[in-house]
């Protein structure tokens, strides 16, 4: 199986004592190509910098979490169109609204939403958006863009039925993933991921974070990481009911569609 995790924080702190072992491990688990999370005017940049280190095979966002919306100033903001012209930066985001945890004043997350669903409009490239429990703001936020935005992933979708079939009416993609392995809060995910169209479903890891509680042996350090993507894949396509290689291939090539990543 050739895999692409469409999500992952490898510019975390917590990878810098092996990160080169980490990718090998992806490669070695079938993981080909990686789009690294930029979710901060701190890690944006180095997001560009570990995907130029590796051209063909990572790639980057460039955003800001609404968690760190308070950060995103002017400065800020031209810091994020210049990554964004540089073409291993392949999406907008990662951003959009989070009130579940209110990290950064509502009024803030949404001022840099609207800023960055701008520079989404102005390069073309897709979103790479977020939301948790601020549905009908998120909703409202893009419908005042209807008509000027390309394509757009929901990344790290854990949402509700409602909000699935908001987000596939307006065609955008779905990102899954650890998350549907876990009993306690992901159950629901297990009838829901029936209903993505295969042209409309990706898949993630969001390393280091959302370790699938059905890996075994469970490793102590409870740090996520690429390699357990095949993992996320055989669990999916069993809710799908399809062969886990049809999964892959499907999720690969909208991936590799969604991004307009260069042929390999």
């Amino acid at each position: 199986m050739q895999l692409i995790d469409i999500g992952a924080n490898l510019t975390h702190d917590s990878f810098d004592p092996d990160r080169d072992a980490v990718l090998q491990r992806a490669r070695d688990a079938g993981v080909t190509r990686m789009v690294i999370t930029g979710a901060s005017r701190e890690h944006s940049p180095k997001a560009l910098a570990l995907a130029r280190q590796h051209p063909g095979e990572l790639f980057a966002t460039a955003g800001v979490h609404p968690h760190h919306a308070t950060e995103y100033t002017a400065e800020c903001d031209a810091e994020m169109r210049e990554l964004l012209a540089h073409e291993q930066v392949v999406a907008v985001g990662e951003c959009g609204l989070d009130y579940f945890r209110d990290f950064s004043p509502r009024p803030a997350q949404r001022r840099a939403f609207e800023m960055q669903l701008h520079n989404a409009v102005n390069t073309g490239k897709p979103l790479f958006l977020h939301q948790r429990d601020a549905h009908d703001d998120f909703m409202a936020m893009m419908k005042n863009f209807d008509g000027k935005l390309g394509a757009a992933v929901v990344h790290c979708f854990t949402g509700t039925r409602k909000e699935l079939f908001d987000y596939l009416d307006q065609d955008w993609h779905i990102g899954i993933t650890g998350w549907l392995c876990d009993e306690r809060r992901g159950l629901h995910l297990r009838e829901l991921v029936k209903h993505i169209p295969a042209a409309r479903l990706m898949i993630e890891t969001d390393a280091p974070y959302l370790l699938p509680r059905t890996v075994k042996p469970a490793p102590s350090h409870r740090r996520n990481e690429p390699k357990y993507l095949a993992h996320i894949v055989e669990e999916l396509a069993r809710d799908r009911g399809e062969n886990a290689a049809v999964t892959a291939a499907n999720t690969t090539a909208t991936a590799n569609a969604f991004f307009r990543l260069p042929p390999t």
